[in-house]
């Protein structure tokens, strides 16, 4: 049963998914800003010495998989193991990965991210769910203050990361910074099965179990389709004809596909009633607003990451740093603004404003961040390293922006969700940034870096703030789907 103590004036539950959340991002941002850097780096300086774009193209792919496991893992807790008992075994997957990454065999690292794309899937939906579980349905006044606290776990974890890790992978050795990723996330897991005991019952439940026959015919499939993937990829690498196209284009196919797939089957169901069905219309608008904020706002570790590599100057009031550092504004960022913010909302009270309100400043907020990007680049142009006033200027936009979309959607999704699919409907949530970044994935292959230049750039920036507008102006419509959820 859960504890009747509180942790700053919610369940005590919370607490223990918020050292848990805050571990495992911790040991996945501090690997997330020395992936590209350690792609890129020479071979002389310990790095894999890969091309710029290829390097970028390898990011997106692993990072829209990291998100795109969300839903198998939504599956997972919904019909299988339960939330709880998913979250263990992903948070020990994670841990392996980040092992595998510490050692110095190429074979080794791939399967590392694998690993760690897998993990964190299985890990993403079913954590949040059980943060839902804590709060007495989904008009609980507490419910949006409880994630807005659950998302400052995330980013003390992500503040500390680059800190630690980045400092250790730059300056000491890459291996190590890895390695120090999977002791995170080896805490994360010794302290979530201790504090199993102040979550909620519910958590441990297997909301909608397989039957024998779904049960043997899931596996049946799953095995059918590892074996065709093995024999595919298999032939094309005996065929010595294997590039980064024949992971980047099937991923980002099936980010695009796997959500379109998923609402059609919901709103199908039967046993979803009509009103569930008519919550699903509008939380589509949501997904989508969501898929063109991600896509710009997680190019942080990647485009942004390398600019702050090559272009901007790594000195501050006298202080020289690692590259990597800049990864630890935002998360500092969301720390000093989320509290106010989220006093905000509260005080606000019955004038707060409305959850499509609010994607659509997220939005228009992301949007002005890459305008102020573009001006950045202009300045760095010639080979000019420009101050570092210039990505923390961007991160505070962004960080406004965020914290108008990522926690309130995270929340809405459990709000919107059906019975029988509340895991699932939060992985097709976390499905927003696999589509976001398979979109700018394929930005990249097509017109060959140019999304990552001053233009692009301008030009994201463009289509972010229209389509905050558009949304703005359809919220009346977006909300009577809604019904009482606000």
């Amino acid at each position: 049963m859960a504890s009747a103590k509180t942790f700053f004036g919610h369940p005590r539950g919370l607490a223990t998914l918020f050292l848990t959340e805050m571990w495992e991002r911790f040991s996945f941002y501090g690997m997330r800003a020395l992936l590209v850097l350690y792609l890129t780096a020479a071979a002389s300086e310990g790095g894999m010495g890969m091309a710029t774009s290829t390097a970028v193209a390898l990011y997106s792919v692993y990072n829209a998989t990291v998100y795109l496991m969300s839903m198998p893992g939504g599956w997972l807790g919904d019909r299988v193991w339960g939330p709880r008992r998913t979250v263990a075994i992903s948070a020990f997957v994670i841990m392996l990965g980040h092992l595998m990454l510490a050692t110095t065999v190429p074979a080794l690292f791939y399967t590392g991210l694998v690993l760690i794309g897998v993990g964190s899937g299985l890990l993403k939906a079913n954590i949040s769910t059980m943060v839902g579980h804590l709060y007495q349905g989904p008009n609980d006044p507490r419910r949006d203050g409880g994630f807005t606290v659950f998302y400052m776990g995330i980013n003390i974890g992500g503040f500390a990361a680059p800190l630690l890790i980045g400092w250790a992978g730059q300056k000491v050795s890459w291996h190590l910074g890895f390695g120090l990723a999977a002791a995170g996330m080896a805490v994360g897991l010794i302290q979530f099965l201790a504090g199993t005991r102040h979550l909620a019952e519910h958590s441990a439940l297997v909301p909608n179990p397989l039957s024998h026959a779904e049960r043997r015919r899931a596996l049946r499939n799953t095995g059918l389709g590892v074996l065709v993937l093995a024999v595919f990829y298999g032939a094309v690498a005996l065929a010595d004809a294997f590039t980064l196209d024949w992971v980047l284009w099937p991923v980002s196919i099936a980010g695009l596909a796997l959500p379109t797939y998923y609402f059609t089957r919901m709103r199908r169901d039967r046993e979803v009633t009509a009103d569930e069905k008519r919550k699903l219309t509008g939380y589509i608008w949501f997904f989508v607003a969501a898929a063109v904020f991600f896509m710009i706002f997680d190019q942080a570790g990647s485009t942004l990451n390398l600019f702050a590599e090559h272009s901007t100057s790594a000195d501050l009031l006298g202080l020289t740093f690692p590259t990597s550092w800049f990864q630890s504004v935002n998360p500092l960022w969301v720390m000093i603004l989320a509290p106010p913010l989220a006093a905000l909302w509260v005080k606000l009270g019955s004038r707060n404003p409305s959850t499509t309100t609010k994607f659509s400043l997220g939005l228009i907020g992301v949007g002005l961040a890459f305008g102020v990007m573009s001006l950045a680049m202009a300045a760095s142009a010639g080979g000019e390293k420009v101050s570092p006033l210039w990505l923390i200027v961007v991160y505070l936009i962004q960080t406004l922006a965020e914290l108008c979309l990522s926690p309130v959607g995270l929340s809405v999704t459990t709000k919107l969700a059906p019975e029988k699919y509340a895991s699932q409907l939060m992985g097709v949530w976390f499905l927003a940034v696999t589509a976001g970044d398979c979109v700018f994935a394929l930005l990249q292959l097509v017109i060959e870096g140019a999304a990552s230049g001053r233009t692009g750039f301008a030009v994201q920036g463009a289509v972010a703030v229209a389509a905050g507008l558009v949304f703005l102006a359809s919220r009346r419509r977006v909300n009577a789907l809604l019904g009482t959820v606000k």
